[in-house]
């Protein structure tokens, strides 16, 4: 017979007594420790937050979908968007196994930095991380056994996709209420980061650059009316500063400089996403203030298996909505402990949102859903995704010697007028964006003023 090692009355009255006050240590065994030691989290949880099975009582396993006829046994792991979407929208979630594998759940460059330089990051009298001689940070989480929202926003927004460079061709698909697709948008996004790098040279620094935290595109490709439309950030490595944000206008053919604090705004018509939603901590750090963790969870949510490999262009299926357009086919494990955590806008007197919450998951620390609230206090968007290694059986993208780690797809969520905005990360687009991983190129054909003009007339 085998005996469980916690109940689940038991499980959710100890989530809620220990709340913020143990944020991230684990459950039966202190979390930190047991991945330094062991690289595998299973020991630090009993089996019901390891497996949807167990804690369902046999109800939902494995390979099943969950969907409005049974979406109420989970209704505690899932963050208000996700079920919206499935208890009166049509969506559906496949269940995958839990990722136990802590290597796994990142880049593999990023994960091992941030074991070798665990405890070498500390708060300057600004309020930035650095490390003892008050050089910026070196790579990794700097905050890897968390206990604090504060500490929890500062890695995410040293190092949103956890590589030196990225650059995501992506689609996205912009719906109505009534199901409509209103806009299709295909868009690069780049950012490369001048410090904490792992890979590219010079490291940890690129000294030319080492008083900014990370260069930013966003470039629209097509349709035709936004082709050659882009937004270069460019942050300072000073999060009491705002970046400062440059665009290009095809219409004038020249690059003009935008009012940075305006982050809350659509880049394209259509669109739900704004600047401020980018990994969930698009702002600087000290421009958000009242961090704080509200309590712990375990979670359903997207930490593997979402890559597409079917399709030639890692493409994904869509379902649920009126129109069967809505949402993406879509995946969930069992995320043992996730940590609540919330900050206000303090700087932007005109923000249309008082606060936003963003659940991290404890292993990795990075945001498994966020939801921002508007001035009254009523829910006003979501933003929900997958991280995954693109592996599947035998089909895998390399970087280098490990498989290749980043997000596959995610929603944006309006709950007030209905929109939903899809996006999909996508191998390549027309034109020759292509994908790709800590390529130093990427700075010179995606980052620089030049760079925006010579796009914009292609």
């Amino acid at each position: 017979m085998h005996l469980l090692k916690w109940s689940s009355r038991l499980n959710r009255r100890e989530f809620l007594r220990y709340g913020s006050a143990f944020a991230g240590a684990g459950v039966l065994a202190p979390l930190w420790p047991t991945i330094a030691s062991a690289g595998d989290v299973s020991k630090a949880y009993p089996d019901e937050l390891l497996s949807i099975e167990v804690y369902t009582k046999g109800k939902i396993k494995v390979g099943d979908y969950i969907t409005a006829e049974n979406v109420e046994y989970v209704k505690d792991l899932l963050d208000p968007a996700k079920f919206k979407h499935v208890s009166e929208m049509g969506r559906r979630l496949k269940v995958v196994a839990t990722t136990t594998e802590w290597m796994n759940m990142g880049p593999w460059e990023y994960q091992n930095a941030t074991l070798s330089n665990q405890g070498l990051a500390k708060f300057d009298k600004s309020g930035n991380v650095t490390i003892a001689d008050g050089s910026p940070w070196i790579g990794g989480h700097p905050f890897p056994a968390s206990s604090s929202a504060l500490e929890l926003f500062a890695g995410l927004t040293l190092s949103w996709g956890r590589h030196d460079a990225n650059l995501f061709a992506m689609k996205e698909v912009d719906i109505n209420p009534l199901g409509e697709i209103d806009y299709k948008y295909d868009l690069v996004w780049a950012e490369l980061s001048p410090v904490g790098r792992l890979v590219l040279e010079p490291k940890p620094y690129w000294p030319e650059h080492q008083s900014k935290l990370r260069f930013n595109t966003v470039v629209y490709t097509s349709p035709e009316s936004e082709r050659g439309a882009s937004y270069l950030n460019v942050w300072p490595y000073d999060q009491n500063k705002f970046p400062d944000l440059y665009g290009y206008v095809p219409y004038f053919r020249r690059i003009r400089q935008f009012p940075t604090n305006q982050r809350f705004e659509p880049l394209v018509p259509g669109s739900a996403l704004y600047l401020s939603d980018a990994w969930a901590a698009g702002d600087p750090l000290h421009t958000w203030g009242n961090y704080k963790v509200i309590g712990r969870q375990p979670m359903l949510a997207g930490v593997s298996g979402g890559w597409n490999a079917e399709h030639d262009n890692w493409e994904h299926g869509v379902h649920g909505g009126p129109k069967g357009d809505s949402f993406f086919d879509s995946v969930v494990e069992m995320v043992p402990e996730a940590i609540v955590c919330e900050a206000e806008p303090i700087g932007f007197p005109r923000a249309p949102i008082s606060k936003k919450r963003v659940w991290f998951d404890a292993r990795n620390q990075m945001p498994l859903a966020m939801v921002t609230f508007d001035r009254a206090g009523l829910p006003f968007r979501s933003f929900d995704g997958c991280y995954c290694q693109f592996i599947n059986g035998k089909k895998s993208v390399m970087n280098g010697k490990h498989p290749y780690w980043s997000w596959a797809y995610f929603h944006a969520y309006e709950f007030q007028s209905g929109r939903i905005t899809r996006v999909e990360h996508v191998k390549e687009l027309k034109g020759g964006h292509k994908s790709s991983v800590n390529d130093a190129d990427i700075f010179q054909r995606y980052l620089t003023h030049s760079a925006l003009s010579r796009l914009g007339r292609v």
